[in-house]
C-alpha cells in the first residue's frame, strides 16, 4: 500500500513526552503515518522502558512502535539547538512536563512558536497550563477525584474503587491531546498559523462525565455511590455473580432488550421493575441476582449466545484477546523484537478506508535513530560524533 494511504503521512511529530498519556497520544498519530521523532534524555530515558539500565518493557514496546528515537540534552545549548532545527521542520510538538518547565528549559509555546509560526504545540498536564492547581503535581486517581469521577465509582456501601483502566490518562490525556492536535493542525493548514494546545487531563474527564452531572441536576443532589442509573441502581443495569465465582454484564436499558432478558431467564415477572430505583430497584435486583446465581457463567453464555438483550460474560483480559470478535477485526498483534523477544500489542483502533495498520518499526533502543534523524537536520557526521563524546545524545 502506497505511503499516501496514510492519512498523516509527511506529518513531522517531536514527542517529548514519557510514561502513558503523551506517548499513547503520538502512538496513534504514529499509527496513522506521522513521522514521530521520540526525543529522550540520555541520562534519564523514559521511566516506561523499566528498570534503570532496562531498554525495553512490554509497555514501552507497545506505546512506542512506528516511532523513530533520539536522545538529546536539553539542558545542554547544543542539545537546544537540535531541538530548535526539529522544530523549525515539525508540524507538531507535544510535551508533558509540569507547566513552566519547557520555558525554563528554553523550548515553550513562545519560543518554539517564534521558530514555526505554523507549529501545533501541545502541552498536557493534569491540571492545564493555568489555574488554581496548575503547579500541582498528580496521577489518574488525583484527576479523577478532581473531576468528580472516583466518589461515584464502586458500589453501595463500598469505599470508592480506583479501577486498573487509568481512565484520566487515556480519555483525558490521550485522545483528548490527539482531537485538539487533529484539529489544530487541520486549521494550520488553512491558515499557515499554529496553535498552542492545553490539555488539562483533569478538565478533559469532567467535560465527559455527563451522565453523573445530568444526575445531579435532575436529583439537586447526587445519589449515593452504586445507586445511579449507570452505577447499580436498576436491575437491567449491572453485573451480576454467577454460580462459579464470575460475572455476567447486562446492558438492557432499552425496554425491548429488558424484555428479551427476562423471557431468557424465565422471569416475566420482572418486565415491570427493571428500570426502577430505590428500594424496589434494589428488590428487583436482589432477585435477578439470586436467578443469576443459579447457574455457572458457561451456561449464561450459551444461553444469551443468540439472544438480542445486550448481554455478555465478563471476561479477563486474555479471554478478550482470544475472543472471536476481537481476532477476526484483527485488534491483538503478535509480535517479535529483535532484542526483547516475542510480545503481543493491540492494533491501531480505527479502521478508514484505504488504509491498512502495520508495524513498520518496533520499538527503538535509546537514540538508535540518533544518526539517522541528525543527519535529516544538515548534521555532519563529525559533529554529530562530537555530540555524542560531549554527552549532548
Amino acid at each position: 500500500m502506497p505511503p499516501s494511504s496514510k492519512p498523516l503521512a509527511g506529518v513531522k511529530v517531536v514527542d517529548l513526552t514519557v510514561l502513558l498519556p503523551g506517548p499513547m497520544c503520538t502512538l496513534h498519530l504514529a499509527d496513522m503515518g506521522a513521522d514521530v521523532i521520540k526525543v529522550e534524555n540520555p541520562g534519564a530515558w523514559d521511566p516506561v522502558r523499566g528498570l534503570p539500565g532496562s531498554q525495553f518493557s512490554n509497555q514501552f514496546l507497545m506505546l512506542n512502535r512506528n516511532k523513530r528515537a533520539i536522545t538529546v540534552n536539553l539542558r545542554a545549548a547544543d542539545g537546544q539547538d537540535i531541538l530548535r532545527r526539529l522544530v523549525k521542520a515539525a508540524d507538531v510538538l507535544v510535551e508533558g512536563f509540569r507547566p513552566g518547565v519547557a520555558d525554563k528549559l528554553g523550548v515553550g509555546y513562545a519560543a518554539m512558536s517564534a521558530l514555526n509560526p505554523r507549529l501545533v504545540y501541545c502541552s498536557i498536564s493534569g491540571y492545564g497550563q493555568t489555574g488554581a492547581m496548575a503547579q500541582a503535581g498528580g496521577h489518574d486517581i488525583n484527576y479523577e477525584c478532581l473531576a468528580g469521577v472516583l466518589e461515584q465509582t464502586g458500589v453501595a456501601d463500598g469505599d470508592p474503587a480506583p479501577g486498573g483502566f487509568p481512565s484520566a490518562d487515556l480519555t483525558g490525556g490521550t485522545l483528548s491531546a490527539a482531537m485538539g492536535i487533529l484539529a489544530a493542525l487541520f486549521d494550520a493548514q488553512r491558515s499557515g498559523r499554529g496553535r498552542h494546545v492545553d490539555v488539562a487531563m483533569a478538565d478533559c474527564l469532567m467535560a465527559h462525565n455527563i451522565p453523573a452531572a445530568s444526575s445531579l441536576q435532575d436529583r439537586r443532589s447526587m445519589p449515593a455511590r452504586g445507586t445511579d442509573y449507570l452505577s447499580g441502581g436498576m436491575a437491567c443495569y449491572g453485573v451480576y455473580a454467577t454460580a462459579d465465582h464470575r460475572h455476567l454484564a447486562v446492558g438492557a436499558i432499552e425496554i425491548k432488550f429488558w424484555n428479551n432478558f427476562c423471557e431468557t431467564i424465565g422471569r416475566p415477572d420482572l418486565l415491570k421493575r427493571g428500570h426502577l430505583i430505590g428500594n424496589e430497584g434494589v428488590a428487583a435486583r436482589a432477585e435477578v441476582a439470586r436467578t443469576i446465581a443459579a447457574h455457572d457463567l458457561g451456561h449464561w453464555a450459551a444461553l444469551f449466545k443468540d439472544v438480542d438483550a445486550c448481554v455478555t460474560p465478563v471476561l479477563r483480559l486474555d479471554e478478550a484477546n482470544a475472543h472471536p470478535h476481537a481476532r477476526s477485526r484483527g485488534m491483538v498483534v503478535e509480535s517479535e523484537h529483535p532484542m526483547h523477544g516475542p510480545y503481543w500489542q493491540y492494533a491501531f483502533p480505527v479502521k478508514m478506508t484505504d488504509f491498512e495498520f502495520e508495524v513498520e518499526r518496533q520499538g527503538a533502543s535509546p537514540g538508535q535513530d540518533n544518526d539517522a534523524v541528525l543527519s535529516e537536520l544538515d548534521y555532519a557526521m563529525a559533529e554529530i560524533d562530537g555530540l555524542r563524546a560531549s554527552g549532548v545524545i
